[in-house]
């Protein structure tokens, strides 16, 4: 699976749990900075002045270290979570291995880069998307529906703070929400590399310019959790996306108190006694302000996510539904 964020640790250690012998290989690390900066100057900079060349290069080096780490564990069961990064010779291997296999797709297929034919020949898939489902079962493929999750396991310190903070990428939607609370005057900090002001992430990203905020760089999970736990609220906004993201069930498990923009989560959460619901930045900055000025009516909806986090959506909870998808 991608390395991001380390969420291939949190799945295998809920595989362990349940008895299973894990391998993990994060297909596309760069866990030296050689390797970030051969990336950025041999993949990324070729695309940036029109070429194919690097995004090729780097397709073939992620599909040949996956099939050596394949040929390498001899597994029983292969689980890929997204791999449209990896190119057919990849795939070809998975087939030839004979193991049982499931396509975990991480993202949504709009969003991502996959031969048609890697899709259509795959045994199992599961997606935290309902659309890709119903359109995957509507082609006669196997698919099932596996939500996203949160990692109990993390140990984390909560960081006190009076902002309101998001932890993740910045899209359009997410500027104008916390521009809007910023101008405001209410407290907010955004965290990740779209954000941060600091050269290297403006390098890194290939944007110089960043939204009037204040900002850090990423931050591992432990770190978010512990700034989220810490903060006056912490927002989560899907724009357009299907499905329900990893932050809906991490901000609830670290005790945060979740502010989100889909009144559909009452199908995990219910809104009012564990979760906040916003439809629009008017009632986003109430609620914001609310938070601020009580502060034991926030944590006590906080604590009921807490509690119907762990009770229900860690990813513990989802391996059941993962085994019965590569049966």
């Amino acid at each position: 699976m991608p390395a991001f964020h380390g969420y291939g640790n949190s799945i295998a250690g809920a595989l362990r749990r349940a008895g299973h012998e894990v391998t993990v290989h994060p297909y596309d690390s760069n866990a030296r900075l050689s390797d970030k900066v051969r990336t950025k100057v041999l993949h990324e900079l070729p695309g940036r002045l029109g070429s194919p060349s690097g995004d090729r290069a780097r397709r073939q080096m992620l599909t040949d270290r996956a099939v050596e780490a394949l040929r390498g564990s001899r597994p029983d069961v292969v689980i890929t979570v997204k791999g449209d990064a990896l190119g057919q010779g990849y795939w070809e291997a998975v087939d030839r291995s004979g193991a049982q296999q499931l396509l975990w797709l991480y993202d949504e297929l709009a969003r991502m880069s996959f031969d048609e034919s890697v899709i259509a020949s795959r045994p199992s898939i599961v997606s935290y998307s309902p659309h890709d489902v119903s359109a995957l079962e509507t082609r006669g493929l196997r698919a099932g529906h596996v939500l996203d999750a949160f990692d109990h396991t993390i140990p984390f310190s909560p960081v006190p703070s009076d902002d309101v903070v998001f932890v993740g990428a910045r899209y359009p939607d997410r500027t104008r929400i916390l521009t809007g609370l910023h101008a405001r005057g209410i407290p907010v900090r955004a965290y990740g590399r779209d954000w941060s002001h600091h050269p290297v992430d403006r390098l890194r990203t290939w944007q110089l310019a960043r939204p009037d905020l204040p900002a850090e760089r990423d931050v591992d999970r432990a770190t978010a959790y512990g700034v989220t736990a810490g903060a006056v609220a912490a927002l989560n906004s899907h724009t357009d996306q299907d499905g329900f993201t990893m932050r809906t069930y991490e901000l609830p498990g670290t005790g945060s108190l979740q502010l989100i923009d889909r009144p559909d989560v009452d199908q995990l959460y219910e809104p009012g006694r564990e979760v906040l619901v916003f439809s629009g930045l008017d009632e986003l900055a109430e609620l914001c302000e609310r938070a601020r000025s009580d502060r034991a009516w926030a944590r006590d909806i906080a604590e009921r996510g807490r509690v119907r986090t762990l009770a229900e959506h860690t990813f513990d909870h989802r391996v059941p539904v993962l085994e019965a998808a590569w049966a």
